[in-house]
């Protein structure tokens, strides 16, 4: 298992990756979302500029990779803006369908908090639908304490999770 960015050797995995999601609109994290990309070569392009660009929310995208199969993904960001502040928070992840309910969003999860701490971030916020039960278990089985909610214009509650990071 490896939790790592991609390189342009990846190509073929991650549109494997990309295709296990090729049944739903709702791929997550927004930041793997191929279809708003000419090629592969571009996605590269677009996540090293997201995480260098000084005029951009800094944030970095890591895969979850076993025996070269791309299982899911994460975006860190960096530093919060106001509106991820309310919802998204640090960390978005998700899993390609054909390896959820396996125990990998909490690898993820996991994995993604390590990367936080080398970031320097200390209290990570990670955000959840209200009706999204699995990924509330996750966050809270990583250690996420619950805060306020946040109500969207049309109603919709987003659960925020605070989790402290040990030095």
């Amino acid at each position: 298992m490896t939790f790592r960015k991609l390189t342009i050797e990846d190509k073929q995995a991650f549109l494997n990756y990309w295709d296990d999601w090729k049944h739903t609109d709702k791929i997550v994290p927004f930041s793997t979302r191929f279809s708003r990309f000419v090629d592969y070569e571009e996605v590269l392009s677009d996540w090293k500029y997201q995480e260098t660009n000084e005029d951009w929310m800094k944030n970095s995208t890591y895969f979850y990779i076993e025996d070269n199969v791309i299982i899911g993904a994460a975006n860190i960001r960096h530093e919060l803006t106001e509106d991820f502040l309310k919802r998204g928070g640090h960390i978005g992840y998700g899993i390609a369908p054909s390896f959820r309910r396996q125990g990998y969003a909490t690898k993820i999860l996991l994995e993604s908090l390590k990367i936080c701490q080398k970031l320097g971030i200390q209290r990570v916020l990670v955000t959840c639908d209200e009706d999204n039960i699995g990924s509330a278990k996750v966050i809270q089985n990583a250690g996420g304490l619950e805060g306020t909610p946040y109500i969207e214009d049309n109603g919709k509650r987003i659960r925020r999770f605070w989790i402290d990071i040990k030095s």
